[in-house]
């Protein structure tokens, strides 16, 4: 039997939001959840509180990182250059059929409203332009950025109008996309990222005032 790594295994785990913002991280107990070894759970651990993914709690041990101000502003300066440039690569590289697929992935979101499904939608959708960029090193950059937008707290599609306006942004990306213009295609990711960057900060900014 092939033991998954443990790193990878916590990465999962974030991301999917089974491990939130704040959880303790014990040792014994996620040796137990992994069925390994406290070693391997041990170093994984020191691995996430480098990558800034865990902290130090107000108790012994780690938790889970939660994000500053400062750390949200650096992650989508980060997230909107790395999603521009997939997004052109993609307007250069991306063949006949994952054009076809972003297609109909954003016209199926029409009939949608539920925000928490748009939510894993949106993720599926970004994912699917990196892999549409076939950049390795790309893809591998932005699957590690995406476990580290997994410690913000709820969805910017909870905002009045953003359900709405972010159909808007991705087609138009998508559109761009499949007219294999990059200048346009960037253009528009950056806007979509921004554009969710500031009710992020808004976001912030209510939780703050709670």
């Amino acid at each position: 039997m092939i033991r998954r790594n443990p790193l990878d295994h916590l990465m999962e785990l974030i991301e999917a939001g089974e491990l939130r913002p704040g959880s303790r991280l014990t040792e014994t107990e996620l040796a137990q959840r992994l069925g390994i070894s406290r070693t391997p759970v041990r170093e994984a651990l020191h691995r996430l509180h480098a990558m800034g993914l865990a902290e130090h709690g107000p108790q012994r041990g780690l938790i889970i990182a939660h994000l500053s101000y400062d750390q949200l502003r650096q992650l989508f300066a980060v997230r909107e250059g790395l999603e521009g440039m997939a997004t052109r690569l993609a307007a250069e590289h991306a063949s006949r059929s994952e054009v076809n697929l972003l297609r109909d992935m954003v016209m199926a979101d029409r009939a949608l409203e539920d925000p928490v499904k748009l939510l894993e939608r949106n993720k599926v959708l970004h994912r699917q332009i990196a892999h549409a960029s076939h950049n390795k090193f790309m893809i591998d950059a932005l699957n590690n950025l995406r476990v580290h937008l997994s410690l913000l707290p709820g969805t910017t599609y909870m905002e009045a109008g953003r359900l709405e306006a972010a159909q808007r942004e991705h087609e138009e990306i998508v559109a761009a996309i499949a007219e294999g213009d990059g200048d346009r295609a960037e253009r528009a990711a950056r806007k979509h990222i921004l554009a969710g960057f500031q009710i992020r900060l808004r976001m912030m900014a209510e939780a703050d005032k709670s």
